[in-house]
């Protein structure tokens, strides 16, 4: 099978038994194992997806072309019969790597022997957390504030079976036997599962309530982001293509995430005002969720995302750079040599018992920088929230804890470092620690305000109505359909 040739229009055959545009049907020896893999799909699909949803008609988007302009269609569809299949971005035939020790060589369409194996595990890892989020989800559509908001989950629930496709489609083209085998144990893990857990310790946390899920969205997800982006930049083409088009989904993800959180902000502040409350408890017993729980909900699922980006110093990722394999973000706009042979960058650490600064070589800061690009974009999502609690006269700041704040992984992992960022002994962090993390208390109280609400245009108590719908529809459209 051949790439379509550059210039090629890029619609999605859906008369194909799995709809693509990388001309399956022209390499049957792949397209037999691809639909070989199908099968045992849909039954994970139907083993963990979201749980009683086959007979539902839900009103989704459906991707038509992975051209900028008009490449999604809306209609209603039951899930179990969404069409998932492999989207690649057009390939640009004179695209040259544009960072390490390969910049300016053509991108490689194979993968280089010496680089098969990292490939492989740097495709899996992505792949693993797609249908992780999909089974940390799984019972949610039963507790949703709004045939609006379960549309939303679904529609994440079905781009996350997709974005599976996608890695498992690059698994077996260029991997053999060993992708073969890589894309059935994606299946078989399961998120949670002490036995065969998900690869990523955040993919393997319950998503318990739809505030949390709003968490995940908005931060988790974003990690999403800058990690696809990364991989754009990918001297891997056949990768590089899949992850633009799988970031083209993404945004929505996000959307639903940060919109989600301002919605509940909304709606806290509204009683709030109305009631002149201040007290916590007070406005718990309003129905809705008190300001200080959803920012101890913001502390522990930023700090749960910011331990997916690794450690700060990292020789891998330094590999995977100077190789081609994963670039920076926004790699081809920064304006340097791209080799980072001589720079330095800024992390930091304890040293002496204290937080300090330190300069080392740029090469194995890659995961602090992608951090810190993916910080500087969530400070400004909650900045955009700030500005609710501002218009209600409400003195109240959403705040990003610390970087060193409830790590698990990197230079502050088994360190005690308060939201302000000073460094603490473990029994201050015992005794204060409650306050800043969600308690068993938070959990159940923000559970018992989860109750189905699905007449359309009614939402829950606890979450404001969205500023506008889906494509243009009413707020009150039938979103989801129960036959």
């Amino acid at each position: 099978m051949a790439d379509l040739p550059a210039g090629t229009q890029q619609a999605i055959d859906y008369s194909q038994h799995i709809p693509n545009n990388v001309d399956l049907s022209n390499d049957r020896a792949l397209q037999r194992a691809l639909e070989r893999w199908q099968p045992a799909f849909l039954n994970w699909w139907d083993e963990t997806g979201p749980a009683n949803t086959a007979n539902l008609e839900v009103y989704l988007r459906t991707a038509i072309s992975v051209d900028r302009d008009g490449w999604a269609n809306f209609g209603y569809v039951r899930m179990p019969e969404y069409r998932w299949g492999i989207f690649l971005t057009p390939r640009d035939e004179h695209r040259k790597i544009h960072f390490g020790d390969r910049k300016d060589e053509p991108a490689w369409q194979d993968v280089p022997g010496e680089y098969r194996s990292t490939l492989r595990r740097i495709i899996v890892t992505q792949g693993d957390t797609e249908p992780a989020s999909v089974e940390q989800q799984r019972l949610l559509g039963a507790t949703c504030p709004s045939l609006y908001d379960l549309r939303n989950l679904f529609q994440v629930n079905v781009e996350e079976g997709r974005h599976l496709w996608a890695m498992v489609y690059l698994l077996h083209k260029h991997f053999g036997r060993d992708g073969r085998e890589e894309a059935e144990a994606l299946l078989q893990r399961r998120s949670g599962d002490p036995n065969n857990p998900r690869i990523l310790t955040a993919f393997n946390e319950k998503t318990s309530n739809w505030l949390a899920y709003y968490m995940f969205t908005f931060f988790t997800d974003r990690d999403g982001k800058f990690q696809l982006a990364a991989l754009a930049e990918s001297a891997f083409d056949p990768l590089a293509r899949t992850t633009k088009f799988m970031l083209t989904e993404e945004a929505h993800h996000m959307f639903v995430g940060e919109s989600g959180v301002a919605r509940v902000l909304q709606r806290s502040c509204e009683i709030m005002r109305e009631h002149n409350l201040t007290d916590p408890s007070q406005v718990r017993a309003q129905g809705v969720i008190d300001l200080e729980t959803l920012q101890r909900f913001v502390n522990f699922h930023y700090s749960v995302t910011l331990d997916l980006f690794g450690s700060e110093v990292s020789s891998n990722a330094a590999s995977y750079y100077t190789g081609g394999l994963k670039g920076r973000y926004g790699e081809t706009n920064i304006t340097d040599n791209h080799s980072l042979g001589t720079d330095f960058y800024t992390i930091q650490e304890i040293e002496n018992g204290a937080v300090a600064n330190r300069q080392v070589p740029a090469l194995t800061a890659l995961n602090a920088r992608l951090r810190d690009d993916y910080t500087r974009e969530i400070q400004a999502g909650v900045d955009r929230w700030n500005r609710i609690p501002e218009r209600f006269g409400i003195p109240f700041q959403m705040m990003l804890p610390h970087v060193g704040f409830h790590r698990k992984i990197g230079s502050f992992a088994g360190q005690y470092v308060s939201p302000e960022g000073r460094l603490l002994s473990k029994e201050d962090w015992e005794r204060q620690s409650a306050s800043w993390l969600p308690s068993d208390n938070d959990h159940e109280f923000v559970g018992s305000l989860m109750g189905r609400v699905i007449e359309p245009g009614k939402f829950a108590n606890w979450i404001a109505p969205p500023v506008r719908g889906i494509n243009n529809q009413p707020i009150e459209f039938e979103y989801v359909r129960f036959n």
